[in-house]
């Protein structure tokens, strides 16, 4: 017997409007749960517009704590449904320290983990750093690169600027993680010609495949669709490209999502990884004892 499970993801517009962006993201919910799905994911900052465009202290104002009403939503969902549900929140974890955190909602059970992302972007559009603290690392309190154990599987949670990062994929499948799961905010300028945006987007869905590959296990990514203006003025915005997808251990597309609001629903075989790690042995043959160096910023 194999282990199956069934998966699916959320990708939606957001709005300014927090009941109107937690209303489709609940729709998505119930719809993936009526159709079986036992996991079910959301994609980054869900409850609101990507408001990271423009740096306004306001703004702070969107955050909560992990048991606001975004969060208990959420949990009320995962209780009401009996599923396995991650989502998104703009943590106000105390004043001035402020988090972009994944949450996993395990049934009944309610908040089984948190994931405070770790990498933080501060580019034109992206200016995360303003608003977003760098999450802890401590394993020994289930901090940073550590899954999240739930009843139907470990979960390697990671957060969008998190998926450049093989380390952190690597981290996450050393500690057992049988899935990773990205939850992203990534689109297009809008003044870019088409085939930058088309390089772009095949560099973001590229990466994320490889860490399947890399590690023997199954990716799930749910990224947003729509175009958010800059409410600042300044920029024109950023038309998100939508892609999500569900990939295989060896990086096989099992579902792709186009540039709409979509739901993917996949069965995954959680034991065909065991199958391809026999026949692609990675972690038998890394080189533990030549990687100091990894841990510097650059050999020079």
């Amino acid at each position: 017997m194999t282990r199956q499970l069934k998966v699916g993801l959320v990708q939606q517009p957001a709005w300014p409007d927090k009941q109107r962006s937690l209303a489709e993201s609940e729709a998505g919910i119930r719809e993936l749960a009526a159709s079986g799905a036992n996991l079910i994911m959301l994609q980054e900052l869900h409850a609101t517009h990507y408001f990271c465009q423009y740096e306004d202290t306001e703004l702070f104002d969107l955050a909560e704590p992990l048991d606001g009403p975004t969060g208990t939503r959420l949990g009320e969902l995962a209780a009401e449904l009996d599923v396995v549900l991650m989502g998104s929140l703009f943590e106000r974890r105390a004043a001035g320290l402020y988090h972009n955190t994944a949450v996993v909602y395990d049934g009944k059970r309610g908040l089984v983990g948190k994931y405070r992302k770790m990498h933080i972007p501060d580019d034109p559009g992206f200016y995360e750093k303003f608003y977003f603290t760098p999450g802890d690392h401590d394993a020994q309190r289930c901090e940073g690169f550590t899954p999240i154990d739930t009843s139907v599987g470990r979960l390697g949670v990671l957060v969008c600027w998190d998926q450049w990062y093989p380390e952190a994929a690597r981290l996450m499948a050393l500690a057992g993680a049988e899935i990773l799961l990205y939850p992203t905010a990534i689109g297009w300028c809008p003044s870019d010609d088409d085939a930058e945006k088309q390089r772009q987007k095949d560099a973001w869905t590229l990466i994320q495949r490889s860490h399947g590959v890399a590690n023997g296990i199954p990716v799930m990514v749910a990224n947003r669709v729509g175009h958010e203006a800059d409410l600042s003025g300044l920029s024109e915005g950023i038309d998100f490209w939508g892609g999500s997808f569900i990939c295989g251990p060896q990086g096989e597309l099992l579902a792709h999502a186009g540039t709409e609001a979509e739901r993917l629903l996949v069965t995954l075989d959680l034991d065909h990884g065991e199958d391809v790690r026999r026949i692609w042995p990675y972690l038998r043959d890394r080189r533990v004892d030549a990687y100091g160096d990894l841990t510097r910023r650059f050999r020079d």
